[in-house]
């Protein structure tokens, strides 16, 4: 009878024992089906995927040790819940696809009961069948942390690449309650860390779940603060056009081959850059947006390269600036162009600065969002608002310049064929434009928009000389390949040319808005001729074939989040005061969150401060039982706890491999709880000094990584007992 009883009490406490992790796993793995179905059904589905989740784990756990369940097969068990799944998804197609239940519930009922029908099927047949993987093979718990860790990165996806506002449930659901989507993408990593952490935990160590807990909550807070001292991180990205990275343009490519066509790559084209704030409306003539960052100019021998001539492209600004830097040579024909000031803010590193069309200085500003710009600056301009006409009939060249640097600006690869081409294409031009500089450049462009074909995979690159190799080749390259050759071309005439890179961004994507988005995809490079009293002017070939799609989705959305946020902060509160919903202000919730937790980070310290303090200014009667627990909160610093039904005899023993004083402090501790009058009688300088017998103890039998942890960790009092 007492064996039966003592087996009875004994199941009662196994089962109670493995409802806390039971239930974990299943809020876990629930949560996660939540996640994945957000975007893919209604409100009724996900609830009932997380239900579905929460009652096959609950029953797996049940039933999968028991008879009869355990004498199965786990292939029959499998094709079991591959069963339950497919009869969920004919219910729920039976419940949209029936005529008579749509007239009976409704069409929207019905519908939301189909799809909480197959949600629920599909996530109770998963959940067991990762459940019963996880009990019968040694696989199955790996299979189970990571359809948890999937579920959080396919959801998260979306906003790879610095898409801040996908995805859109996230996104739409901040921006309309007024909180920065990076905010809540924040608290969705630091809640997937704590939930794989804990799946990984509750296998054994449950009880320790909340030290686990509170230590996982330290590192999120930590993480958190890592993020608001250095920034968000950049997007990784292709770079085929060497603008991005930390280096100055001036010097550290003076080695590298523009022409990258191996690492050529559509994949991460839509990851911004850079957000520019027109502080001045300004609409392009030709309908792009140039933003010129620096140039090819100079023959190397073998092809263009960045200048190392100190007086070839002195109108380009090649380095940041703390303050303001200027040019050293403004563009001609000022009455023929117009003032424009840009506020750029950078989303990635860039070598050089980069600025609207023929930037004429550049000014550092305040930075509105560290988290999320790199640099900001002001660029000053003078846009062109001349036309095409305009050109007709002008020199080239400038009257300062000598013959030596013409030459530079002249010189191209020794091939004949650049010469005989270019002579062949401007041969039909009509008499009065037969030596106009600006018509034969045309001329030239025409042609390779209308037989050039742009692609982004070719060989070009590995040849001695790309441009040439595209040119007389099969016509199919990128933009480098269009400027170098046009820019030959050009050349090869007497018309002196260079290659400009920066970006490109059509008109259209402003939307009527003050803020325009740079994407990766806008990268380019274009040719520019000089013309006499002028200046630079770009003379862009467009191919009109293409074999890649380079459109992008607009980003509305984004472009104006960025560009409100480059604006200043009080410009972005307002742009999140017109999206926030009157019924809850979330900024006021989280900020109170934030607030609570340092409140309660700020008293775990001072909790643990005081405990180890307060016996120096009570009173003597009291010494003992003070000076107790402040040993056991040195003793749970370092990983000591009394387990549970140990006497405190028995934890003293067990203690004094680390600190032999425990022990005594123990025995005298007792005998006065038990009445003793002659250990009463003790001073409180001899309290004292067992404490700090048992301290220097520690630091002598304890490592040093344990100890620096203690001091750390706010917590570590909770466990003293």
């Amino acid at each position: 009878m007492i064996n039966l009883s003592k087996t009875m009490n004994n199941d009662v406490q196994s089962s109670a024992q493995g409802l806390v992790p039971t239930s974990l796993r299943a809020l876990i793995i629930g949560f996660s089906y939540w996640i994945v179905s957000i975007s893919l059904t209604v409100l009724s589905g996900s609830m009932a995927a997380f239900g579905g989740c929460l009652v096959a784990c609950l029953l797996s756990d049940m039933l999968l040790t028991r008879e009869p369940m355990n004498r199965l097969r786990t292939t029959s068990l499998l094709a079991l819940c591959i069963g339950i799944f497919f009869s969920g998804v004919l219910l729920a197609q039976l419940l949209v696809n029936t005529p008579a239940l749509a007239a009976f519930f409704s069409p929207v009922v019905a519908f939301n009961i189909a799809e909480a029908v197959k949600w629920s099927a599909a996530a109770f047949a998963l959940s067991a069948a990762l459940r019963l993987l996880a009990y019968r093979t040694s696989v199955g718990a790996v299979i189970e942390i990571l359809f948890v860790a999937g579920a959080f990165v396919v959801t998260l996806a979306a906003h790879r690449n610095g898409m801040i506002h996908r995805p859109f449930f996230i996104g739409d659901f901040a921006l309309t309650r007024g909180i920065d989507p990076s905010t809540i993408l924040l608290a969705f990593g630091c809640l997937a860390v704590v939930s794989l952490s804990a799946l990984l935990m509750v296998e054994q160590h449950y009880r320790r779940l909340p030290y686990h807990f509170a230590v996982l909550g330290l590192l999120c807070l930590s993480l958190i603060g890592y993020v608001r001292l250095f920034g968000l991180p950049t997007p990784q990205m292709t770079d085929d056009l060497g603008l991005t990275g930390n280096g100055q343009n001036g010097g550290a490519g003076q080695d590298q081959n523009p022409f990258r066509d191996s690492e050529n790559t559509a994949d991460d084209k839509q990851a911004p850059v850079a957000v520019v704030v027109f502080r001045d409306d300004y609409e392009p003539v030709n309908g792009s947006y140039y933003f010129r960052e620096s140039a090819y100019s100079q023959f190397n021998g073998t092809m263009l390269d960045f200048p190392n001539r100190a007086d070839m492209d002195i109108d380009l600004i090649k380095n940041f600036s703390s303050g303001r830097i200027d040019t050293q040579q403004l563009p001609d024909a000022r009455d023929q162009r117009t003032p424009v000031r840009t506020t750029v803010g950078t989303l990635v590193a860039h070598r050089s600065p980069f600025g609207f069309r023929s930037p004429i200085a550049y000014e550092s500003t305040p930075n509105p969002n560290d988290l999320r710009f790199k640099r900001t600056y002001d660029a000053y301009s003078l846009a062109p608002e001349y036309d095409f006409d305009f050109l007709l009939g002008r020199e080239t060249g400038r009257s300062d310049w000598s013959e030596d640097l013409v030459q530079q600006y002249l010189e191209l690869p020794d091939d004949p064929r650049y010469r005989q081409l270019a002579t062949e294409l401007t041969s039909n031009l009509r008499p009065e434009f037969t030596n106009d500089p600006y018509a034969k450049a045309w001329a030239i462009k025409t042609y390779l928009d209308e037989n050039g074909i742009y692609s982004l995979k070719n060989d070009h690159a590995y040849e001695t000389d790309p441009a040439a190799s595209f040119l007389f080749g099969d016509l199919t390259g990128y933009c480098m390949h269009f400027s170098f050759a046009a820019t030959y071309l050009y050349r090869s005439l007497g018309i002196p040319a260079r290659v400009g890179i920066g970006y490109s961004v059509p008109a259209t994507n402003r939307g009527g808005g003050s803020s325009l988005l740079i994407q990766a995809i806008n990268g380019h490079a274009w040719p520019e001729i000089y013309f006499k009293d002028i200046g630079w002017v770009i003379v862009d070939p467009a191919p009109q074939q293409t074999l890649v799609d380079m459109t992008t989705d607009p980003q509305n959305e984004l472009q104006q989040l960025l560009g409100d946020m480059l604006r200043d902060e009080a410009s972005f509160d307002d742009y999140l005061e017109t999206r926030q919903d009157s019924l809850i202000d979330f900024k006021t919730v989280l900020n109170t969150l934030y607030t609570l937790l340092a409140v309660m980070l700020l008293s775990s310290y001072l909790v643990k401060t005081y405990r180890q303090w307060a016996p120096s200014y009570s009173k003597p009667q009291n010494q003992h039982r003070l000076i107790y627990r402040a040993a056991l909160d040195l003793l749970s610093a370092v990983g000591i706890h009394r387990n549970y039904g140990e006497s405190r005899e028995q934890f003293a023993t067990r203690a004094s491999s680390a600190s032999p004083s425990m022990q005594v402090l123990t025995a005298k501790h007792l005998e006065i709880a038990l009445g003793s009058t002659e250990t009463k009688n003790l001073s409180k300088q001899q309290w004292q000094h067992l404490k700090s017998a048992i301290a220097l103890e520690l630091r002598q039998s304890v490592s040093a990584g344990r100890r620096t942890w203690a001091l750390l960790n706010p917590l570590t009092w909770l466990w003293s007992k």
